[in-house]
């Protein structure tokens, strides 16, 4: 099968799209498959090899709380169309398919099998999830009509994108590198000197809520002085607005480790006693969550719907309300003082977290891919964008991964 993979975003910029589509690349090579991504790229090097087609430069747009890197170039449509014309595609796999332009483009021009899987999920009040699809609606709509199949990444972002779109959805989670994360790898020597390590990573992004954590973390400081929290995440000018915010309050035991290689990331989860994520929300799925559970860790996070996709309150973890700092705190210390309850929660994770490995997701769409190729097949380009489709009332057909 030829297959292309095609991202909305700065590619490879880090990201919870970009990772996702590298791992599909991945897994669907394996099995013998010739892929290719298809991207927007500030770094045209680094995309080339990755083995990804570069079309357009992205721009930084604002959305949902964190900074967007899309291309919105309107001049892509005759390098599109040598290109489709040239690969001669099987499937055309568009992740946030309606997010401009190359997307938009491509399905424009496609006229084979098109897949869109949608990731976002910014909350549930239809008039202030997202304007983009709030007012380009109508619009979007024709564009919509041109996908075969469409995927949600779990139910929070199918609820999310049905509001604008409602149609016939498979959701198809995220993956992990489960074995990466699962293999015992050894702790990090600065970090493994008897201190309680409490680890963090993402982005400094208000939406993380990491200054939530570091304001509990002063608390915990308070029951456990051996206590230390470890941030791992890109040095950005939020990022250096922490670590001022930590200089001027004098909060001993913050440690900054800035961007990790996946090579070493592995580590920082085997040297931590136990993960926190305390984002406020616009999470459709928890893969940090996942990653920390492969590696036997026990979690304490916030109650928004994309973490309760993959932790049980009590079970892997502890899910809190998010912005409740002393209650964050409160969280923390009682995982910290209980070992045992860490090593329950940590192989309950584990348990948990090899539902969702990289291979396993992969077969799915792979799956979905040749159900649909079945269906379609050479009456592909047939589904015209004028052609009128009533998605009304439609429920999601596979709810894959998420039991």
């Amino acid at each position: 099968m030829k297959i292309a993979l095609v991202s909305a975003y700065d590619f490879p910029y880090p990201g919870g799209v970009t990772t996702h589509i590298c791992r599909l690349e991945e897994n669907f090579r394996r099995q013998g498959h010739d892929v290719r991504i298809i991207a927007a790229s500030s770094q045209p090097e680094a995309a080339a090899a990755r083995n990804a087609l570069v079309i357009g430069r992205p721009t930084s747009v604002r959305s949902a709380g964190s900074i967007a890197r899309i291309t919105l170039s309107l001049r892509l449509s005759g390098r599109v169309k040598r290109l489709l014309q040239q690969e001669g595609f099987d499937v055309v796999h568009l992740h946030e398919p309606l997010v401009p332009a190359l997307p938009i483009t491509m399905l424009r021009f496609s006229n084979t099998v098109n897949v869109g899987t949608f990731h976002a999920y910014t909350g549930s009040t239809l008039s202030s999830n997202n304007l983009g699809y709030y007012y380009g609606r109508r619009i979007l709509r024709r564009w919509f009509r041109r996908l075969h199949g469409k995927i949600a990444v779990s139910r929070p972002a199918w609820e999310f994108v049905s509001q604008y779109f409602p149609g016939y959805y498979h959701i198809i989670p995220n993956g992990i590198d489960y074995e990466r994360f699962a293999r015992p790898a050894l702790p990090l020597p600065e970090l493994d000197d008897g201190k309680l390590n409490i680890l963090f990573v993402g982005r400094a992004e208000k939406r993380k809520g990491l200054h939530y954590l570091l304001r509990a973390y002063a608390y915990v400081r308070q029951e456990f002085p051996n206590a230390r929290l470890v941030v791992v995440g890109p040095e950005t000018g939020s990022m250096g607005r922490y670590k001022e915010w930590v200089l001027e309050k004098g909060l001993e035991g913050v440690y900054f480790a800035g961007y990790v290689s996946d090579t070493d990331l592995p580590r920082y989860y085997q040297s931590a006693h136990v993960f926190c994520s305390p984002s406020t929300g616009g999470e459709s799925f928890g893969i940090v969550l996942l990653e920390a559970m492969a590696a036997g860790r026990a979690v304490v996070a916030t109650n928004i719907e994309g973490y309760k996709e993959v932790v049980t309150h009590g079970s892997e973890g502890l899910l809190l309300e998010p912005k409740k700092v002393e209650r964050l705190a409160m969280a923390l210390v009682h995982v910290l003082a209980d070992a045992s309850l860490r090593e329950f929660m940590g192989e309950r994770g584990r348990q948990r977290a090899a539902e969702f490995s990289w291979a396993r997701v992969a077969q799915r769409v792979l799956s979905y891919y040749e159900s649909l190729l079945d269906e379609y097949g050479a009456d592909a380009k047939l589904l015209s964008a004028d052609d009128e489709i009533d998605f009304d009332g439609m429920e999601p057909r596979d709810f894959a991964g998420l039991g």
